[in-house]
């Protein structure tokens, strides 16, 4: 009844989500960000260890939002080849027009790239001016699934158009729910929305390695991190929160 992706930020992760019983990850790069397109050592890595979970690559050349140029779209559809040819399940992508509606004829040339690949139309969907709409014309471009929290911070908050969305799709789409889904709110989601699909990151900080720390530099330069305490999914917090769905 339920399917979970697992929004990966490494190979590490992908693995932690395999363990963890995820049918699915999104492996992405830069997930403070939003999420980009990670390194072809990363893909070709998780598509030759991940044997049970589905691989699924983001397509997203750069932060920021999803008006893209010309240089940035040969860019995507070079990805979305190197994807094809390492074998990966599925994309995911999205790119929006200045007004803020879906940009049609240029996900056509993706969705056609694609052929053959599970399309996801990740959380562009919030940043449009109609989800109502919006949603039919991505139900109309052929994608599989729409990523999104329902055009509201977290998932939890967007509940009220998820439930919406949900009923206008009416089976046409896979909404699949995602942005702060976890253990004590997974439940809640799906019995406000009737969503099946979810997507979380379960992380947990890990302590680095390195004995030497210079804490006088960054090499975010004026972004400040704790770059000594990596997040990284565990399998625990995937079983976990999976957990809440499937055990009475």
């Amino acid at each position: 009844m339920f399917l979970f992706e697992i929004c990966a930020n490494s190979v590490r992760s992908c693995l932690a989500a395999q363990e963890g019983g995820a049918h699915r990850v999104e492996l992405c790069a830069a997930l403070p960000e939003g999420g980009t397109t990670p390194s072809y050592g990363e893909i070709i890595q998780a598509r030759e260890l991940l044997t049970t979970t589905r691989l699924h690559v983001i397509i997203r050349p750069r932060a920021g939002d999803f008006l893209y140029s010309q240089l940035e779209i040969r860019s995507m559809l070079h990805d979305i080849e190197l994807c094809r040819k390492a074998g990966v399940d599925g994309v995911v992508f999205g790119c929006l027009t200045p007004g803020g509606d879906i940009d049609m004829p240029l996900m056509r040339r993706l969705m056609a790239a694609s052929e053959g690949l599970s399309v996801t139309f990740h959380r562009a969907f919030d940043m449009t001016c109609d989800p109502r709409k919006a949603l039919e014309d991505i139900i109309g471009l052929g994608c599989d699934r729409i990523l999104t929290s329902g055009q509201q911070p977290t998932a939890y908050e967007g509940m009220q158009l998820l439930s919406e969305l949900q009923q206008q799709a009416a089976g046409r789409i896979i909404l699949l729910a995602g942005s702060g889904v976890n253990p004590s709110n997974i439940r809640s989601i799906h019995e406000q929305t009737g969503i099946t699909e979810f997507h979380f990151s379960a992380r947990s900080l890990h302590e680095s390695g390195m004995l030497f720390r210079n804490r006088q530099v960054s090499m975010g330069g004026t972004v400040t991190i704790d770059e000594y305490r990596q997040p990284f999914t565990t399998a625990d917090n995937v079983k976990h929160t999976i957990g809440q769905l499937t055990t009475s």
